[in-house]
Order: structure tokens, then sequence, then C-alpha cells
């Protein structure tokens, strides 16, 4: 992800773990096992994401739901066990140190796949390919990132978003979350702000961003991942990977994009 979404002081918090949709309160020892896969707790497939990030994941009916959470789920299905997330600092998570803690076995989290990252984590097969849009009020005059650099821009913390801007010039305002950011663009705290583009169709969908327009649209070339350990679960990776293959074949992820992206570009 571009997050890819921080305040500096949040990351020695403690995280804060919620139930997916098929998630389960099972309680064993740490150092478990599932068919040769190493979990940090028998049963469950624990995943660490940074929250809200919808359609990625968001809580929805007191469970966390989104894009990640369903993929995730075809993994914890294969390996017969099920999923719980973990709500941590996408900083913690990015850098390798959520699940260098030993914190969850998987991130998932609209994350960008980078080569600095890479250092930090390793990756599965690209899952999503991810564009950025610039969102500034009805008639702002704002067209570009160029003409967007003499007004206050937003980004989320710690993400490319923000690493974009920066490169083209311009000075963001950091925001904690993407919720965070949107609330600053309707209270005038920033004139106009860089975030995924399938956010930012999300919040165009609700009635009280209909003062708010797309002004750009950036390619960034951008494509997501999930993270484990570095050179710490091979096994999982090879079988997270297998899952996404299995989806791409059967169907299953066709389904789940229109589900929460909505139509696939094409071409």
């Amino acid at each position: 992800m571009h997050r890819t979404f921080l305040a500096r002081t949040a990351l020695a918090a403690g995280a804060l773990v919620l139930l997916a949709g098929c998630s389960s309160d099972k309680k064993s020892d740490d150092s478990a096992q599932t068919g040769g896969i190493k979990l940090i707790k028998s049963g469950q497939l624990t995943t660490c994401t940074h929250l809200p990030y919808p359609p990625f994941q968001s809580i929805e009916g007191g469970k966390v739901v989104g894009f990640d959470v369903d993929l995730i789920d075809l993994v914890a299905k294969d390996l017969g066990v099920t999923q719980k997330i973990v709500d941590t600092p996408f900083e913690n998570i990015k850098t390798g140190a959520a699940l260098n803690a030993g914190q969850c076995d998987v991130a998932a989290a609209g994350m960008t796949i980078t080569d600095e990252r890479k250092k930090n984590l390793d990756f599965s097969d690209p899952y999503f390919d991810a564009t950025q849009a610039l969102l500034a009020k009805k008639g702002s005059g704002i067209t570009s990132m160029d003409t967007a650099k003499g007004h206050k821009v937003g980004s989320q913390a710690s993400t490319t978003g923000e690493d974009y801007v920066k490169a083209h010039g311009a000075d963001p305002v950091s925001f904690e979350t993407s919720e965070a950011e949107l609330n600053g663009l309707r209270s005038g705290q920033v004139e106009v702000i860089v975030q995924d583009l399938p956010v930012v169709n999300g919040w165009l969908k609700d009635s009280a961003n209909s003062g708010f327009e797309i002004v750009a649209n950036l390619d960034t070339g951008e494509q997501y991942g999930f993270a484990v350990k570095k050179d710490g679960n091979d096994e999982l990776l090879s079988k997270i990977d297998a899952a996404l293959a299995k989806a791409h074949s059967d169907g299953t992820y066709d389904q789940l994009y229109s589900k929460w992206i909505g139509d696939k570009p094409t071409g």
C-alpha cells in the first residue's frame, strides 16, 4: 500500500485484537504447527492489519470485513483454521516489527510491495493492481499533482501516497488513518488529499461526500501483496500464493473483486 496510514506515539501501543467474519476464540500454545505450517496459535491464522481501510478491511457490525479479509479467509480455510484480525499501527506492519514480535502470522493491510519493504518482509505474489487519486472539493481548480502544489495537500502517514506527493514537490499534512485524512478534507484543514482509488471510490458512494470529486488519477504502477516474516515462514507464503492462484483459476477472485471493489478494469 502506499499507506499504505500514523502517529509515532502509537507505535508502542498494544495491538487491538478483533474478530474477522469467520474468527474463533480458541486459545492454545503459541508454538503450534498446522499441516507443517508454523502458526503463532494453533487453530487460527492471525492477521495484522491497520483499520479502517475500506474496501480492503473495515469494521461492520462488530466484525472485520473486506477484500483482504476474504482472501486471507481462503488461506485459513485451506489450513483448516479460522482467521483472527489484529489491528496495529501500519508502521509496525511495513517494517516487519509486528511479525517479528510474533503478533501475527501474516500482514494483510492493502500494502504496496516496494523494494524497501522487501528488506523487512517476504511478500506474496501481487493480488491487486493499485492506482491512487487526488480528491478535492468540486470547483477547487485543482486538476493535477502540479496544480495541487500551491494548496494544502493531505496524505496518510507512512504510505506510498505520501511518498508520491513528497517526490512531486509537495509538503503534505500527515494523518494517522484514511478516515482522519478524509475528515481533514471535510473540515478544510487541507484542500486536496491523495489516497488509493478504491478507497476514494468508496467514499464517494456516501452522499455526505457529494461535494467532493476525483480531480486526478495517479497511475503509480503499484501492486499490493500479503506479507510474512522475513526468511521466517516460506511454507505459509507458499500456501498464500497457492490460495491466490486457485482463487484466480476458479473465479473466486473475480467474485470477491466485484463484491468489494467493483468492475475490474479492462485492457
